[in-house]
């Protein structure tokens, strides 16, 4: 138990009322936005949060590969970061606004990276395809907002040139059973230089 006035209870204090876990026996209540619309679940609190959306919330658009945080099939954004579900808890993001695949975009208007694999055929099987654009769409963001890879050369440079190295690093952690890679980066680049989101 953390003493009175610790950093871990001051933590818990000041966290908003929007992200309390509610405690019930054995299970937590945890609230969360998925893809702009309210949820509320009651999980074991060692539920997974790909576990949460794929088998409480029915998304099955995050897929799950390895199960450890090696494939990437199970990206989603979380207050528009990626992550990998498999290796956080729900209860982790109570309060956050999560977006699967199935938040991107529509049939009827399909995210531009979304249309961009299917013009460029970024998949084959397509199981790993979610997480890829999942992961392309949170890359894009890093980018934008200036944040260095491990193979960025100017680290300090007020842009970035994203050239097939940098999003083969960048992408790394999505990996395509297929191979379809020289497909997913050209997807990724279509979308990159038309400056859609």
């Amino acid at each position: 138990m953390p003493k009175s006035g610790s950093s871990v209870q001051r933590a818990r204090e000041a966290r908003p009322a929007g992200k309390a876990v509610d405690r019930t026996g054995g299970t937590v209540k945890v609230r969360f936005v998925i893809n702009r619309k309210p949820a509320e679940l009651t999980l074991d609190p060692r539920t997974t949060l790909l576990d949460a959306l794929r088998e409480h919330l029915r998304l099955s658009g995050t897929k799950k590969g390895c199960d450890h945080g090696q494939c990437g099939a199970c990206t989603v954004l979380v207050d528009g970061r990626r992550v990998n579900a498999c290796l956080s808890l729900a209860v982790q993001h109570a309060g956050d606004d999560i977006t699967t695949i199935e938040g991107l975009g529509t049939p009827e208007q399909l995210h531009p990276l979304q249309a961009a694999f299917l013009t460029h055929d970024g998949f084959q099987c397509g199981y790993c395809t979610p997480g890829q654009i999942c992961s392309a769409v949170g890359m894009l963001s890093e980018v934008r907002a200036g944040m260095p890879s491990h193979v960025t050369e100017d680290v300090g440079a007020d842009h970035i040139a994203l050239t097939d190295e940098e999003m083969r690093e960048r992408m790394s952690g999505n990996l395509c059973r297929c191979s379809a890679y020289p497909n997913i980066i050209a997807a990724i680049r279509s979308v990159a230089e038309g400056g859609t989101r």
